[in-house]
This record gives C-alpha cells, sequence and structure tokens, in this order.
C-alpha cells in the first residue's frame, strides 16, 4: 500500500548544521562524521536545542546526476553565530508535497516514490529542495518515522 501524500504550506525550521556535497545516493555513508560535529556542537550549547530532531537538507544540483549540497542537521530553538563547520540554515518555507514513512531507513525510497508518482499525477513540479525530519531513534526499524517533504516550485 503506498503511503498517503498530503500537501501543505511550511514554516521554515532553523538547523544547525554541517553541510556537505554528496554523490546521489550516498547519503547514507556520509551522514555520521558531519551529524556527529553538529552534535559535539550543540553539547558545548545548552538550551540551543529542546527537542529537535535531525534533519537532512537536500539542495539539487543543476544537472541530475551531479553530487548534491546537503545540510546534516539537527532543529533548533534560534538563530546563532556560525562556529567552525556548524552553520545555522533554515529549510524553505512554502508550499510542499509531504508523506511519513515508517518502517526501516533503506525502506524510504517507496516513500520518495510515492511522492514523485503524487506529483506527476496532481501536476505539481517539485522544487530545488527537499528534506527529511528523522523521528525519536528505535532499536526496532518497523517503529522508526520519517516525514518526507519536498518543496513544490
Amino acid at each position: 500500500m503506498a503511503p498517503d501524500v498530503t500537501v501543505n504550506k511550511v514554516e521554515p525550521r532553523v538547523l544547525a548544521a554541517v553541510r556537505r556535497q554528496v554523490p546521489v545516493g550516498e547519503v547514507g555513508r556520509a551522514f555520521g562524521p558531519p551529524l556527529h560535529e553538529v552534535w559535539t556542537f550543540l553539547r558545548a550549547h545548552p538550551g540551543l536545542r529542546d527537542h529537535g530532531h535531525n534533519v537532512f537538507l537536500y539542495h539539487y544540483a543543476a544537472l541530475g546526476g551531479d553530487p548534491m549540497d546537503v545540510d546534516f542537521g539537527v532543529e533548533v530553538t534560534r538563530a546563532f553565530e556560525p562556529e567552525g563547520e556548524v552553520r545555522c540554515v533554515s529549510t524553505p518555507g512554502g508550499r510542499a508535497a509531504m508523506v511519513v514513512h515508517r518502517g526501516p531507513y533503506d525502506r524510504m525510497s517507496e516513500a520518495h516514490d510515492a511522492l514523485h508518482a503524487h506529483c506527476a499525477a496532481h501536476g505539481l513540479a517539485i522544487g530545488s529542495a527537499s528534506w527529511e525530519i528523522y523521528g525519536d531513534h528505535s532499536d526496532d526499524p518497523s517503529q522508526l518515522e520519517t516525514l518526507i517533504v519536498y518543496l513544490l516550485a
């Protein structure tokens, strides 16, 4: 059964993030070191994070096969001054198609495929960014939850 896609207005989310240029399909191998750097920064700055989740913000390359810029981040409570490689960035605001993926991360392509199919079927053009908001960790992969958001053009 395909996941339910919705279209809603989204507000920007403020992130503490480290940007890396990543080949398409390599995010699963690239996220560890930059996300570790962000969490180290957050532990040194109490009060900047209360309950925010990991967020991967994708900036699409002009050419489909080129590497893309990815902000590996954590949602924070407010803007802050950059420190080292950790920068304050925001997800875009506007109209977006979104879906909740429930289950193991290696099956998220099904949710991404559902988003693309929904947009194609409804004449919605996908914009220049998308992001994934990872829910609370669980040792049971069937309990993992990720919100996937595609900004619409």
